[in-house]
């Protein structure tokens, strides 16, 4: 494993793999495979593209993502090897009956262990929601700037003060009415505070011809097509499968 399951989302933990922005490249969280956006990828007289080259590849080098995650060590998922095989039974899709069967349990204690299970999840949600409120928003009783909804590779990078982030825009910006960027970093935290700077000068609910916000981003700075992409891949904004129409998230 290159990472530290502890550092990344949900999705990307189901999925096995994220994409950096930074390179262009989707990579497996668990042996560090890349395959750059943009690439073809030819298996068996077909094509892949670099999301589905990563998916391939997840199930055939290291199979189902499930049974991956249940062989990690009880402190990591803290699931017992009895729960770990209702899961895996479950997951399979046959019936409480059928289960009951297997592990010689009664139908009533399978479908009371499932109940229990979403119980927990449920649990997990707000206890999550409890511990981010209080220890994700300050940092030695500073600020934490709230993260985006719709940010992606939620980690480390977006542990930002509101110190952290008025000192970034001041040296960042040359101006900020109108809003001018002396130079786009490649420090991810400095990124995200430019690119929160710029998306907060855009209008909610408009939508942008590629021209129009072309025309507006050229105007913060002179790589419009970097901070374009930027704003998509960090989760501001959002474009039609054309590129003809963008809005902010």
């Amino acid at each position: 494993m290159i990472t530290n399951y502890n550092d990344l989302n949900i999705d990307t933990i189901k999925n096995g793999y994220l994409f950096q922005p930074e390179t262009d490249c989707y990579i497996c969280i668990e042996c560090g495979t890349e395959y750059e956006q943009g690439e073809v990828f030819p298996i068996d007289n077909r094509y892949f593209t670099a999301e589905k080259m990563m998916k391939h590849h997840i199930q055939s080098q290291h199979g189902d993502r499930l049974n991956t995650l249940l062989s990690l060590d009880k402190k990591l998922t803290t699931v017992t090897d009895n729960q770990k095989e209702v899961l895996s039974l479950m997951a399979s899709g046959i019936s409480n009956k059928e289960i009951a069967s297997q592990l010689k349990l009664s139908p009533s204690t399978v479908r009371h262990m499932r109940f229990t299970m979403k119980e927990k999840a449920k649990q997990a949600k707000i206890f999550l929601a409890l511990y981010e409120l209080t220890f994700e928003t300050t940092d030695d009783d500073t600020t934490i700037v709230p993260i985006h909804p719709h940010a992606t590779m939620v980690d480390d990078r977006y542990k930002i003060t509101t110190d952290e982030e008025l000192n970034i825009i001041e040296r960042m910006f040359s101006s900020l009415d109108p809003l001018i960027l002396k130079t786009f970093s490649t420090k991810e935290k400095k990124k995200i505070v430019i690119l929160r700077k710029i998306a907060s000068t855009l209008e909610q609910n408009r939508h942008y011809s590629e021209k129009d916000l072309n025309k507006i981003l050229k105007s913060i700075y002179h790589d419009y097509v970097t901070l374009r992409r930027y704003l998509i891949e960090y989760g501001f904004m959002d474009r039609s499968k054309d590129c003809s129409d963008y809005w902010l998230k």
